[in-house]
């Protein structure tokens, strides 16, 4: 029994001399992990994605769209991330839908600007300029969507 008590302090005496210290070996090693932890959590957390109501197809078919038209959304993979939403942001501003800054933040005045296009291309949306991706809202937006599935 003292001959393990001898070694485990003996191990326990080199991995603190190692690390900087006998009495800071248990802090040394431990404070730090929480540090690294947010630092690596914030390079990596993802971006939010907001589809306001499409499918990933829908959402696919949308950055083609925006693609096409020479707005780059980014990668093309079913999710509206910022670069979707600057590229929508940048497709809206000169049509004057949208006046706000380009930041591929989905609030209020890109809902309205999304619906403002959506009521000025003629198909009976008739939809409020609110700000709210309401029910109808997120309606219209699928379905003006879905007109460019071709495009992928």
């Amino acid at each position: 029994m003292r001959a393990l008590t001898k070694a485990l302090v003996s191990a326990t005496t080199a991995v603190g001399i190692a690390v900087g210290g006998l009495a800071t070996a248990g802090t040394a090693m431990a404070a730090p992990a929480p540090a690294q932890q947010q630092a690596v959590s914030a390079e990596v957390a993802p971006l939010a994605v907001v589809n306001l109501g499409l499918s990933t197809a829908q959402a696919k078919h949308w950055q083609c769209w925006l693609r096409a038209l020479g707005y780059n959304p980014g990668t093309i993979d079913g999710q509206l991330g910022t670069n979707s939403w600057k590229a929508a942001q940048r497709f809206f501003t000169p049509q004057g839908f949208y006046n706000d800054s380009i930041d591929g933040v989905v609030g209020p005045n890109t809902i309205k600007a999304l619906q403002r296009y959506l009521n000025s291309r003629n198909l009976g949306y008739d939809l409020a300029v609110d700000g709210i991706a309401g029910t109808r809202t997120k309606a219209a937006f699928a379905h003006y969507a879905d007109r460019f599935s071709h495009l992928c």
